[in-house]
Parts: C-alpha cells; structure tokens; sequence
C-alpha cells in the first residue's frame, strides 16, 4: 500500500513560487525530478502520476469520478498559476485534465486510464523529443 499523503502531492503539484520564478520550468522540474538530474524521464512521470492519482482518489477505489477532480482541478489551477508566475509550459496542464485523462468519455478517470495517458503526457511535455524533459522544453516556442 502506498503511503503517500496529499501533503507530498500536493507539494508536488504547488511548485514553490520561488522555484517557478527562477526559468520556465523550474517548478515542474522541483517537483517531478525524482532524482534531481536536472530532467524528467518518462519513469518519474509514470511514479510521480501514479502518486498523483492516488492521492486525488480520495476513496481509493481506482477512480477519479468527476466529483474528485474539484479538488484536482483546484490543484493544478494553483500549480499552473506558480508556473505560469514563472513563464511556464501552459499546454503541459492539458496533461492532468478529465478531458485529457478520461479515454473512455464517461466522465471519470480510471487508474488504467490516467496510467495509459502517461506517455502521451509525456510527449507534450518533451517538446524537443529528446526523450527527457528539462527546462529547454519550456518557455516560448
């Protein structure tokens, strides 16, 4: 069983001001930069997603429903805020909406759904296709 707490999601997802002030970038990389290279692979998408989903499963029963992602959507709405704060990367935020997540069109998110979007995630994110995203996948293109 997973021990994450929305605390450390929600850290996650709240990059610090002063992080999201530093480049473009900074704060997705404080947050999604596991073990802090200085990129994101695709493996701490899938972790640090994984993470996410769990903690905005507030009944822990494998999905998102519509009423749960209020507090998703109010998270992410704060997250890109800082972000953007920071001249940050708006198309990345599609990647953590219902609409992008919810394959099937039902109106919630599954685990299987959410974990299936990882790669397409993904490849918003790494703008330069380079397999890692850092912040040169950031600012204006």
């Amino acid at each position: 069983m997973k021990t994450i707490t929305t605390a450390t999601v929600t850290a996650t997802l709240f990059a610090t001001a002063l992080a999201a002030q530093a480049a473009p970038g900074a704060g997705f990389l404080t947050g999604w930069d596991l073990d802090e290279n200085g990129s994101v692979s695709l493996a701490e998408i899938v972790e640090r997603r994984g993470d996410v989903f769990y903690t905005f499963d507030a009944d822990h029963d494998g999905v998102i429903t519509a009423e749960e992602y209020v507090a998703f959507d109010e998270a992410r709405a704060a997250d890109q805020e800082n972000e953007n704060a920071g001249g940050g990367h708006g198309k990345a935020a599609v990647g953590m909406t219902l609409e992008f997540n919810d394959v099937d069109g039902n109106g919630e998110v599954s685990a299987e759904e959410f974990e299936q979007q990882n790669e397409a995630w993904f490849a918003i994110l790494d703008r330069n296709g380079d397999g890692e995203v850092t912040l040169d996948d950031f600012g204006q293109q």
